[in-house]
């Protein structure tokens, strides 16, 4: 990001994360769990955070002189980034589409929301931790790489998805070509 863009640039960047590089945005897969979470954030920063700022930005802007109130000038910041991040939330939120993967239950196919555990079977050992791994295919905006998850445009999600457990899977990784085999397949309970 260069110091010139602006708000409006970012928010543009930020419409649809798009894999394949394509104008049309990318459909926004999430959990019900992810959208909830997403939801409650935007409603927060909407009923709370916002009115909170603007009467502290009032406030500040009635004592008088604006070039050297820090009430007033970090007010206004807050506020321009309280309202980029709503609409990028808004943004997300209305090209999402919840998918419940709960529905899945008792399946040894892998589908977006899937629990899988994996060991690599030849090819480079990425990582020094155990020969298992396990990882849960989220959403773009709701994975977190430090939990094990991982988003359904990884291209560890890609590889996985629609394959059964004790199938072999290629995975491209740029220390190689890697083949994986999938141990267990799980999904939250209904």
């Amino acid at each position: 990001m260069t110091q010139t863009q602006s708000d409006d640039d970012l928010d543009d960047n930020c419409d649809a994360l798009n894999p394949q590089g394509s104008p049309q945005p990318v459909k926004n897969y999430m959990t019900p769990k992810g959208y909830a979470a997403m939801r409650g954030e935007l409603l927060q920063l909407m009923d709370t955070e916002r009115p909170k700022i603007v009467e502290i930005v009032h406030w500040a802007a009635s004592n008088g002189d604006r070039s050297e109130n820090g009430d007033y000038i970090y007010g206004k910041k807050r506020l321009r980034e309280i309202d980029r991040r709503i609409r990028f939330l808004t943004k997300r939120l209305d090209i999402a589409q919840v998918v419940d993967p709960s529905v899945h239950y008792n399946s040894d196919t892998v589908f977006f929301g899937a629990t899988v555990t994996y060991e690599v079977v030849s090819g480079p050992k990425i990582s020094t931790h155990e020969a298992e791994n396990t990882i849960t295919i989220l959403g773009v905006d709701e994975f977190d790489s430090l939990k094990g998850e991982v988003s359904w445009v990884s291209p560890i999600a890609k590889a996985l998805i629609k394959a059964r457990t004790g199938d072999e899977v290629k995975l491209q990784t740029p220390a190689g070509t890697q083949l994986i085999e999938i141990l267990k397949v799980e999904y939250p309970s209904p």
